[in-house]
């Protein structure tokens, strides 16, 4: 069964602003994420969403009925700070 990836807009603006080579890495990276995406990923305590490391970046996601939807991607070193704009983005 494979699942459907769908991108919030913030993260597309996120992707489209990383370099090429990582750009390439992290879509690949999701494309595994597309057939298992439980292998890999650990949840966030207190939260519906699971996190994937790609290098030195993190993705956050929620699965939702066969969906994938991704809300953020950004370095490891700033993901976590400044919560208050992720809580309006997700």
């Amino acid at each position: 069964m494979t699942y459907t990836i769908l991108f919030s807009p913030f993260a597309q603006q996120q992707l489209d602003k990383l370099e090429k080579n990582v750009q390439e890495r992290v879509l690949s990276t999701l494309e595994r994420i597309r057939v298992r995406p439980y292998e890999f990923v650990k949840k966030l305590t207190g939260y519906p969403y699971y996190r994937l490391r790609v290098g030195d970046y993190r993705v956050i996601y929620r699965i939702e009925d066969k969906k994938v939807k991704i809300f953020i991607i950004q370095h490891r070193s700033i993901v976590y700070t400044n919560s208050e704009k992720r809580t309006k983005v997700i």
